[in-house]
């Protein structure tokens, strides 16, 4: 699949590729909400975006910390809107931090938007997004050119300035989108930037799954319980993921924040990549928990930090499943 700017991305070897496809990974009769339920999500979705848009002028003047606020009430109302629970285990470390997670969705940017706020690095087609694009460009978002590898010294540079500055900044060094039942390499360029800052590295596992019976009776394996219907990935187009999320019954996004990996704890920006998706791979790979029935969409309170999760999952491409060009709103 060719890049928006028509390039084809695998002349270049350094691109992000990804495994997963629509056809292999996203479920073809998943259960689905009633029209009724669907139309009120639609209804408040179209609230809640003006208001993110009337916002932001605001929200730019005001302190990193009391920007947090509105940013973090607008990132949970989208996901409340769309019918998502989502449940935050641990808490971010205070004081600028570079925040990486693994990359299945769209939904990952307002997931830890809300939990972490922070500068993002987005892929440059972000920018020209309708309403997205001009909200992201306010935020602070950093943008990244993945076909342009003599330019990512620069980006590396600037994220690193973002993080002397006080700024916590939000990536997903995958460089591209999972479906969610495998993770990839974290590419380590981004790493450095924590390094020349001094600052943490903050892991984050994202892990969308099904509340409820909706993968039917008697199944207890976790990757069977992982829910693909959020995954932004191969040929998908965001106008037909929006309209999965939006149809989607019992959908819950999990977000685990991991203990951070302090400055020095690494020698180099590949030891800190390596430990940094091992910490994501143990967390997703140690199973599903159990939501308690009857919480309400949106965001829930941070839970006390993990302990650490024993084992790692492997992540090899399952056969039949042919790599696609990456489709990653955040690079």
């Amino acid at each position: 699949m060719g890049t928006p700017d028509g390039a084809d991305p695998r002349a270049n070897p350094w691109f992000p590729i990804s495994p997963c496809t629509v056809a292999g990974c996203l479920p073809r009769r998943p259960a689905g909400a009633g029209a009724l339920r669907r139309s009120a999500r639609w209804a408040a979705l179209a609230a809640v975006l003006p208001a993110g848009v009337a916002l932001s002028p605001t929200a730019r003047l005001l302190a990193p910390a009391r920007r947090a606020v509105p940013v973090r009430w607008w990132c949970g109302a989208i996901a409340a809107a769309l019918g998502v629970r989502v449940r935050v285990t641990g808490r971010p470390v205070a004081g600028p931090a570079l925040v990486v997670a693994n990359h299945v969705s769209w939904l990952d940017v307002p997931l830890l938007a809300a939990v972490a706020p922070g500068r993002m690095v987005a892929k440059r087609e972000v920018g020209r997004y309708p309403v997205l694009g001009r909200l992201a460009a306010r935020g602070g978002t950093l943008f990244i050119d993945r076909e342009r590898l003599r330019g990512l010294p620069e980006t590396v540079a600037e994220v690193a300035s973002a993080l002397r500055a006080g700024s916590t900044v939000v990536a997903f060094p995958e460089g591209s989108t999972r479906c969610g039942r495998e993770r990839g390499p974290f590419r380590a360029a981004l790493f450095q930037a924590a390094l020349e800052a001094g600052v943490p590295v903050q892991p984050v596992a994202i892990r969308y799954r099904t509340h409820g019976a909706a993968h039917g009776p008697g199944s207890t394996d976790a990757a069977e319980t992982v829910d693909t219907r959020p995954a932004f990935v191969g040929d998908d187009t965001l106008a037909a993921s929006l309209r999965r999320v939006a149809a989607a019954r019992g959908l819950v996004a999990e977000v685990t924040v991991l203990p951070p990996l302090p400055h020095g704890a690494h020698p180099g920006r590949r030891a800190l990549a390596a430990a940094a998706r091992e910490a994501v791979e143990a967390t997703l790979g140690a199973g599903v928990q159990a939501a308690p029935a009857g919480r309400s969409p949106g965001i829930s309170p941070p839970a006390p930090p993990p302990g650490p999760a024993p084992g790692t999952a492997g992540t090899g491409v399952p056969p039949g499943r042919q790599p696609s060009a990456a489709r990653s709103p955040a690079a």
